[in-house]
Parts: structure tokens; sequence; C-alpha cells
């Protein structure tokens, strides 16, 4: 009876008279303890992945250095990147991503100066999410199910498997997504924008978020009623398509005008082909043959079972929310690619990017679900129930992605591997230029300028290398052996050598 009284209201609302404002104290401090709980679980297994060699220089590297590069007040160049993609040594990455909310992580290098205040800073932007999410999730069940709910979040297999790639911009976008639709959800609408706005500062095509978030608003056309909890005003026609205008807008002027003022290429990341050379092409193919759009959404069929990943532990209650149309047009945009594999695969962080909103859907699923119940069923089934099912589901779905690495002896202490790549690392002398092997690369940043050892050469000084294990981006170790074999002929000599891992010198004038 006690979460029934709860629903009735925003949590603002709290009541007031004896013992009154124990309660909401108390709530907050467990809700704090959750956050700080998850944001340390994150750096720990961020910061221990560091440590043990399991970061990579694509893309840890990449945004080291651009953000050292903000430290410093100038553009964020990431050498690193532009070398390997071949953008030149100057390149900054707003010419990859347009991402200038990365600027405020600038500040915190002045602190600490390396790719650790990355990862700890994602841990605690990723954790931030909790906040909006229980909110949310509160106003419709009770504080109960709302740390269920934001405890299913915290555990999710998206935000693990983003936390397995190193740092990403996404990691802004689960608590900004969230503050947008809970705080509009609220009543905020000012916040709500605010949130929104930030959002387009995340990526190029974040403005496709806004975009989905502007229809979910188009589909509100009856008031609530104080049992489905919030405050959002219906039909409220003219937010909608400002959201889907200004999301439009936003994603077209980043993608076709900012990135390329920043020497990025327009058409670097056109992954449609099937559909059409370019946007107008493929829109007008969509329009003519959504049949074959339909195709290319199950082309491969892998792209349905990350689809299927997405709403599964989520017990499907998203599919009962219209929230959820907030992120099709994100979903849309990875799904009916043709190429960048990595885009629809259920590792990596792209799945980040709508975790959260897909989250809130599933609350708002079950509480449209539960209320066609009708009065007498609802008293019957706690209002409890369906977040403690998320959050079941969360821990069942935790051995089969990255949190199971926990477990992993080696990740706690460096196994001989490690203890190697921490040898080759300390032969570079500080300052030096240095062709690394991927996984090498984050233990050199923070002194030496890396670039990425790969199929071209660079005429860095130092290389080091590994003819053992497979090293990003070659395709076979066969590969890398011929790669060091070529680098030997061109003048280098072998000085150091350890478990597959090789250290190249030539004394050569730096090129850059």
């Amino acid at each position: 009876m006690a979460e029934a009284v709860v629903v009735e209201g925003p949590v603002d609302e709290a009541p007031v008279g004896r013992g009154g404002g124990t309660r909401p104290r108390r709530r907050r401090a467990a809700l704090w303890a959750l956050v700080t709980a998850s944001a340390a679980l994150y750096a720990a297994y961020s910061l221990m992945r560091l440590r043990a060699f399991r970061a990579s220089s694509y893309d840890l590297v990449i945004f080291d250095q651009a953000i050292r590069s903000y430290s410093r007040f100038e553009l964020p160049v990431a050498m690193v990147k532009g070398v390997h993609n071949g953008f030149g040594p100057h390149f900054a990455i707003l010419g990859d991503h347009f991402s200038p909310i990365l600027a405020l992580l600038a500040p915190l290098y002045w602190l600490h100066d390396g790719p650790g205040t990355l990862l700890v800073a994602q841990a605690v932007l990723f954790a931030l999410a909790i906040v909006p999410i229980w909110r949310y999730a509160e106003r419709r069940f009770g504080a109960g199910a709302a740390y269920c709910t934001a405890a299913a979040y915290a555990l999710s297999w998206p935000v693990a498997e983003a936390l397995a790639f190193d740092f990403h911009e996404v990691a802004f976008v689960p608590v900004l997504s969230a503050l947008m639709v809970e705080r509009y959800d609220a009543g905020r609408r000012g916040s709500a924008a605010v949130a929104a706005l930030a959002l387009l500062l995340v990526k190029e095509d974040m403005g496709l978020l806004l975009v989905g978030f502007g229809i979910f608003l188009l589909t509100q056309h009856e008031p609530r009623d104080a049992e489905d909890g919030g405050w959002l005003p219906r039909g409220d026609r003219r937010a909608g398509l400002a959201y889907i205008v200004g999301g439009l807008v936003a994603t077209w002027v980043c993608s076709r005008l900012i990135i390329a003022v920043f020497g990025g290429d327009n058409d670097y990341y056109w992954a449609y082909g099937s559909l059409g050379p370019d946007l107008p092409h493929a829109a007008v193919y969509a329009l003519t043959h959504p049949w074959d759009v339909l195709a290319v959404l199950g082309t491969p069929p892998h792209k349905l079972g990350t689809m299927a990943l997405l709403v599964l532990p989520l017990l499907l209650l998203p599919l009962a929310s219209p929230l959820t149309l907030t992120i099709l047009p994100l979903l849309a945009e990875r799904m009916l690619a043709s190429r960048f594999g990595n885009w629809w695969e259920p590792h990596y962080h792209y799945n980040a990017f709508i975790v959260a909103v897909l989250v809130m859907a599933s609350v708002d699923g079950a509480a449209r679900l539960r209320k066609r119940l009708g009065p007498q069923v609802r008293v019957r089934i706690p209002a409890l129930l369906p977040a403690a099912a998320l959050l079941t589901a969360a821990v069942v779905c935790v051995p089969f992605f990255a949190f199971v690495h926990l477990a992993d002896p080696a990740l706690w202490r460096r196994n001989e591997r490690a203890r190697a790549a921490a040898a080759v690392a300390s032969r570079i002398p500080d300052g030096a230029l240095v062709e690394s092997a991927n996984a090498i690369g984050p233990a050199l940043t923070t002194r030496t300028r890396v670039l990425l050892w790969d199929g071209q050469p660079r005429r860095a000084p130092w290389v080091i290398a590994d003819v053992e294990r497979l090293e990003f981006p070659f395709r076979t170790v066969a590969e890398q052996r011929r790669r060091v074999e070529s680098l030997l002929a061109l003048g280098y000599r072998e000085v150091y050598r350890q478990d597959g891992y090789v250290v190249l010198h030539r004394d050569i004038a730096d090129p850059w």
C-alpha cells in the first residue's frame, strides 16, 4: 500500500509530517549508494583491463590524444587516427565524429594526464544515468521497483560491452538521453530541451535520437490520469515537431557541413550501398522498394539476433511502450547498413547509445500492461514484480557478456603475456615516436607519441610488433610476421623480444 501512494504523484511531492523527511533522505542515500557502487565497479573493471593490456590503441589512444590536445587549448588532434586512416598526423577527430562535448573532460587531464582518466570519467557518466532512470520508474511503481530497474540498467549487457571496448563518446549518451525522457515526463520541458541540445554535441547522428523522441511525442493523444504516473502532456504536437525538425537539421548540418570543415570525408561512413550511392537515392529506393528495406534489416541474420538481444532481457516490455519509438531511427541507422559489420554486433559500444531509453520503455510498457489488467487484478500483483523480473533477467545475462571477465584471474593480476607487454613498453624512451601493436599503445600514450602498427611503413624510429597473436588491423599472424620481415629489410634492427612481442629500432629522423 505504501508504494501505491508514491505512484500517485511525482517524487518531489513526498508526504510531509512526522518522519516525513526521513524516508526521502534514506531513498536518496540508497540511490546514490547504487550510483557510487556502479561507478566503482565500472572504473575498477576498466582500469584492470588497462593494466592487464586488454585495452587498445584503436580507440582508447585516439581519445586520449584528442583530450590531451583539448587540455592544451588546441584542436582535438589524434595522430594515431589521422595517420592510420590517411588523413595525416594533424587530423582533428571533429572531422571523424562531431563530438565537441569531449572538451568537458579536458580539465581532468590537468589533474591526471592519461587514458585511465577517461575510463574513470566514463564509469561515472554511465553510472549517473541511474538517477533519471530511478526517478522515472519511481513515479510509476514506487521506490522498490525503481531500485530494481536502476540495477537492471547498471548490470545490462550493452553497458558491460561498452566498458569492455575502452572509452567512447557514448559515455555521455545514457545519462543525457535518460534526462531528456525523464525531465519531459516530469513536466520540466526546459530541462529536457537542455539535455536534448547536449546530446547534439555528443555525435553527429544524435539528432536521430531527437527525431525518435519527437515521433514518440506525436503519438501521445490522450491526457494521463494519476495512475499512469508522470506529467507528460499528451498531444504536444508542437514539441514533437520541434524535436523532429531540430534533430534532422542538426544531423544534416553536423554530418554534411561541420565534419567537412574539420577535414573529414562526408562519405567515409556511408554504409548503405545496397540502398543507393547517397542519401537522396537511398531514400527514394526505400520508399519505392519497402520490402527490400526489410530484407536489408535481416541481412546478415546476425542483425536479427542483436535486435532480439536488445528486448529479450527486458522481457519484451519495450514493445508495449511507444517510448521505444525514440530509439528506432538510431537503431535503423545501424541495421540498414551493408558495411561496417561492427555496427550490428552485440559487442562494442553501439548498443549503449540506446540502452537507457530501452530500460525506461520497459518500465513504461510494464505500467501500460498493468493498467489493462483492471483494478482487482492489479491489487493481487505487486508493483515490484516487473522491475524485479527485469533485474533477474539482467543478472542471468551477466555470465554471457563482458562482466564475466571479472571472474578471470588474469584480469586481477598480470599473466605472463601482460608482463611481457609491460617489458616491451618500458623499452621505448620518453617522447619517442613509436608504431605500436594495438594492445601496447595505451601503456605508451602518456609519455610517447603513438602510431598504430599496421601494414604501411610510417618511418617511426621505434616499432613494437607482435608475431604470435593476431593484432588489429592485420588479418592474419602470418601477415604480421611478413610486416616485421619487411621492416628488418628496411634497416630496422631487433633490440628486444619477449613472448611474441618484438621491439625494433632504426636511427632515423622523426618524420613529424
